[in-house]
């Protein structure tokens, strides 16, 4: 049965959506049969991977208009699948606020269950938000994982998630629901800055090493240009420092998960 992991962050910009395409991409080249799920309206998990045709997609599942398994599309990557999303999913928050308020929460969980079985991992990728699609995704998930840009407004934004929502989740909703740890993206070695937010989390889980992942992504052009020919990092430039990075954190994850 397959784990979910679910990648989340309120904040746009800190490459939620690059992690969880190179991750997947890296799993499935190790071997393992990956599903991408792409839960963000923008779509832009399925356009990095250059899905075009979006007619078949996640809100069409969630509504019952379709089977879940024809929405499922087969990626450039060997063993790597996705379930794309489109603009309709920007509508199933009216829809979900008309459902029962612990109903609400159950939507992708449920049309997930179906998938468990066909996949050895399934990544979620969330909008930027803490809105009812990314509590479906936490409460769908086994584990979670938060990239962190190294940038002061996304420390803030960190410890809100983490104190005020996620914990919320697992009292609640999934109580099973484990913090795979943090992922520090788009790091900038000649700024002071980076270094600061490194510490401070470090600093803050003093207690919990484990939270942090020992990986750090940096930035990198190879990694902003690979989505525009809609290939993951290993397909596109496998020897950038950026497919590096992904490849090692990848490792990391696999023994987390």
């Amino acid at each position: 049965m397959a784990k979910v992991v679910v990648f989340a962050n309120q904040k746009g910009g800190v490459g939620k959506t690059t992690t969880t395409v190179n991750i997947g991409a890296y799993m499935a080249e190790a071997g393992h049969s990956v599903l991408l799920v792409d839960f963000d309206p923008q779509g832009n998990l399925s356009s990095s991977l250059g899905i075009k045709d979006t007619q078949n997609s996640i809100y069409e599942a969630m509504m019952g208009l379709i089977p879940v398994e024809k929405a499922v599309q087969k990626t450039p990557q060997k063993n790597l699948y996705i379930l794309p999303s489109n603009l309709n999913l920007s509508g199933a928050t009216v829809e979900l606020s008309k459902a029962d308020k612990k109903d609400s929460l159950q939507y992708l969980k449920k049309i997930l269950s179906s998938l468990r079985e066909s996949y050895d991992y399934i990544l979620i990728d969330c909008p930027p938000s803490l809105g009812v699609l990314t509590i479906n995704g936490f409460v769908a998930a086994d584990t979670v994982i938060i990239p962190l840009q190294c940038e002061y407004f996304a420390l803030e934004g960190l410890k809100y998630m983490y104190s005020m929502t996620i914990k919320r989740i697992q009292k609640s909703v999934n109580t099973s629901l484990k913090i795979g740890g943090i992922i520090f993206t788009m790091y900038d070695s000649r700024t002071n800055l980076g270094k600061e937010v490194i510490k401070s989390v470090q600093d803050t889980f003093k207690q919990h090493p484990e939270m942090v992942f020992n990986t750090v992504i940096p930035r990198n052009i190879r990694l902003s240009e690979a989505p525009s020919h809609g290939l993951p990092i290993n397909l596109y430039d496998a020897v950038c420092i950026g497919a590096k990075c992904y490849k090692t954190l990848t490792g990391e994850v696999l023994k987390r998960v």
